[in-house]
């Protein structure tokens, strides 16, 4: 590791609707994660339970000072590392419904931030099934970054990533230097778009972008694409696991002098124009 980097994981794995054994996965990770000596790991969207049946999520969530996420803070805390937890079901506004939450814990247990899923997944899959997310979650409103070990992180969930706008507000307004991209992208739109999209994030923000994914089969009625993938700010695919749907780590360092080389060679932080041009210009 060069002297100005620091090393990163991204998670994969096949979350059940077993508390217990995606702790225990998890945990796992987290172990390798520490050896590789990590200062962040980066788990995928919906890691400590994936739903089997309608409503179990929604009965199943907790507020993230509930026993589910203080395990997770404890983890945290023992290992000594840093933890992004994207997708945890937290407790809604009312019993129907919850917040899909991404939570960040530093290494001695404490909530850093959270995020809510600002765009929910209500879709009609091509040669797939009907997803409608907004049935039973609250969207967030909120744009989050938080400063970490690691640098800036810009925190999104999954289909926010159809939506670039979050990330240029997250890199022009909000600083942030990674942005995180916890996912479970179904088989047919992970094999179309996923990388794709990830590369043009990382590369339209100048930013790394890691995104930890739900990989295999859940259950008889859910799959996930896999891939996880870390992408440098020039778009280069630097971290990934030689199995799509394996469960495991794989391990990247962040280069801060390449997030200033990119940025200062190409400078769209300065060119870019203000939201009142591209008004005025519509006219």
């Amino acid at each position: 590791m060069a002297s100005n980097s620091v090393r990163v994981a991204a998670a994969q794995m096949t979350s059940i609707n077993d508390l217990a054994a995606n702790f225990a996965t998890c945990s796992r990770l987290v172990k390798e994660a520490v050896a590789a000596e990590a200062k962040l790991v980066c788990f995928p969207e919906s890691f400590s339970f994936i739903a089997a049946k309608n409503g179990e999520s929604v009965k199943l969530a907790e507020p993230l000072d509930g026993p589910i996420m203080q395990r997770y803070c404890s983890l945290a805390r023992e290992s000594g590392i840093w933890l992004s937890l994207g997708g945890f079901q937290e407790k809604g506004s009312d019993d129907a419904h919850l917040r899909n939450t991404h939570v960040i814990i530093d290494d001695s247990g404490n909530i850093r931030s959270s995020y809510s899923k600002i765009h929910l997944f209500d879709v009609d899959v091509p040669g797939g099934r009907v997803y409608k997310e907004s049935s039973f979650t609250e969207p967030g409103k909120d744009i989050v970054a938080v400063d970490s070990p690691v640098g800036r992180l810009g925190l999104s969930v999954c289909y926010d990533l159809r939506f670039p706008e979050l990330y240029q507000q997250l890199r022009f307004q909000h600083e942030a230097q990674i942005l995180l991209v916890p996912s479970a992208f179904t088989t047919i739109t992970g094999q179309a778009h996923w990388e794709i999209l990830l590369r043009a994030c990382a590369i339209e923000t100048q930013c790394y972008v890691i995104a930890a994914a739900q990989a295999g089969k859940h259950n008889e009625n859910r799959e996930s694409y896999g891939d996880t993938l870390i992408i440098d700010p020039w778009g280069t695919v630097v971290g990934r696991l030689p199995d799509r749907i394996s469960t495991g780590i794989t391990v990247a360092d962040i280069d801060f002098s390449l997030i200033d080389s990119v940025r200062a060679k190409i400078p769209i932080a300065k060119q870019r124009k203000p939201i009142e041009f591209w008004i005025s210009a519509s006219l």
